[in-house]
């Protein structure tokens, strides 16, 4: 397997963390959340650490929170029952100077084969990116979702914030504009670096 060197030690430690075997995935470690649960307690510690540090504008984090919290809900959402063999996520942030980072990862089903379910006409998962991002639509019909990826994309814009986002063989990257197209690696499940 081709091995891509991230951006920062944050982000290797999540993409390792997606790319291991099971029995090499550190579930010890303070970025692994096991359940939703979990995972809300640390989004939450991490708006309370920021706020009081002051190095992000307050409506800057609230958004950045609710952007990283959207994703996050939807490795649980969109992958239960369904994990490949290790259920949760990688949640990790760190301040850059003034720049925040926030990485996401899970070891899911990948936005191709959560959309298949109710798209089956998608073809590969630059398509499945294109859409979760511009269309509502959720992998979890019937139910009357499907604005989290959009909402996701509109405040990136709005915020001037920047998400890379990896599933399957496909990469996103928007800011004030949107790029998808084929990976250099493959992510089975999902991998998000957002930067603030």
């Amino acid at each position: 397997m081709m091995h891509v060197r991230m951006g920062n030690e944050l982000e290797n430690m999540a993409y390792d963390w997606v790319h291991s075997t099971p029995e090499n995935v550190d579930i010890r470690s303070e970025w692994y959340c096991e359940s939703r649960d979990v995972f809300q307690s640390r989004l939450d510690r991490m708006m309370n650490d920021l706020l009081k540090g002051k190095n992000v504008q307050e409506g800057k984090l609230y958004i950045a929170s609710a952007i990283a919290g959207e994703i996050g809900n939807n490795s649980f959402d969109h992958n239960l029952g369904n994990w490949a063999d290790i259920v949760g996520v990688f949640f990790g942030y760190e301040m850059e100077g003034d720049v925040l980072k926030i990485v996401l990862a899970d070891r899911g089903r990948g936005v191709l084969s959560t959309l298949r379910g109710v798209k089956p006409e998608l073809e590969n998962d630059v398509d499945a990116l294109r859409v979760a991002f511009t269309e509502r639509i959720s992998g979890r019909a019937p139910e009357n979702r499907g604005n989290g990826l959009k909402f996701v994309r509109e405040n990136l814009q709005d915020e001037n914030m920047h998400l890379v986002f990896f599933s399957g063989s496909a990469r996103a990257e928007l800011n004030e504009v949107m790029d998808i197209h084929d990976a250099d690696t493959v992510v089975n499940g999902c991998l998000a670096i957002l930067t603030v």
